[in-house]
């Protein structure tokens, strides 16, 4: 049997009136139905379809993309809730369920939230958990200070943002290290800013030390193309209206600015700064 919950390579072996069946090399049959075939696919040509089971319990192939694989966190939207649990935008034609015993808080229809994709043992089918937590490696962090990585923009907390870090540990931003707008679903780059001693991981998105000026630098000259070469925020601007056009610290802005007026890129007001022409 294919395997469910994977993308497979096959070949069109016959074209039927409910659609096309597709075959591997161990002798492996599935249908494509009528729907999924692409303009100009025929007998002996080959494919690349994802293999699921539909409604009835069936293995079935769709040329569909899947919004996350088995072994995946993503963040999906809630389509549906009913009494076996509540069903999620998979990107397919059937959704993707969160058994009531795998739901750790309230699923709200049109609401977003944080999964963990895996094939039920038991029924071989899709399935999804909001426990994401039992599901990231701890035993054994294969990473490093300073190091980037892939982040995946989970739920907020008091403390900051939980964030999925390489699609294997957990990890937290701090809300004050947040200089940037993310929304819940955003895949960023990240940087490991400290591992800690209860296997706890502190992750930032910019790079830290002389680096993390740098992206500063850039951030600011960037917004200041994008907005004529001249921006009514300086030294003595308040943090909240600083944060407002550039989503960074007054700190930070300071030391962008400091380091930019050194190079002479550009002059510096009270209230504005310039490019230099």
């Amino acid at each position: 049997m294919l395997e469910v919950g994977q993308y497979h390579h096959l070949t069109v072996l016959r074209d039927t009136s409910v659609g096309m069946f597709l075959g591997d090399l161990k002798g492996n049959e599935i249908l494509l139905p009528i729907k999924y075939i692409p303009e100009g696919l025929e007998v002996d040509g080959s494919i690349e379809v994802f293999v699921y089971k539909d409604s009835e319990d069936r293995p079935i192939a769709t040329t569909l993309k899947p919004l996350a694989l088995p072994g995946e966190f993503a963040v999906l939207t809630v389509n549906d809730v009913s009494s076996f649990g509540a069903f999620l935008e998979m990107g397919l034609e059937k959704e993707l369920l969160v058994p009531y015993k795998e739901q750790n808080q309230n699923l709200v229809v049109g609401r977003q939230v944080l999964v963990y994709v895996y094939l039920d043992e038991v029924t071989n089918r899709l399935v999804a958990s909001c426990k994401t937590n039992k599901f990231v490696k701890r035993d054994f962090i294969d990473l490093e200070e300073n190091e980037e990585v892939d982040v995946l923009i989970g739920p907020r907390t008091d403390l900051g943002i939980n964030v999925i870090i390489n699609n294997t540990y957990a990890g937290l931003i701090y809300e004050n290290e947040v200089f940037e707008k993310v929304r819940l679903g955003d895949k960023k780059k990240g940087y490991i800013y400290k591992l800690r001693e209860d296997d706890k991981i502190d992750v930032r998105l910019q790079p830290t030390g002389y680096e993390n000026i740098d992206a500063f630098e850039q951030k600011l000259l960037d917004t200041l193309e994008a907005n004529g070469g001249k921006l009514p925020v300086g030294d003595k601007s308040a943090p909240e209206r600083i944060y407002e056009l550039l989503q960074m610290s007054k700190k930070n802005f300071k030391k962008a600015a400091g380091s930019l007026y050194k190079k002479r890129l550009i002059t510096v007001e009270p209230t504005a700064i310039q490019l230099v022409s």
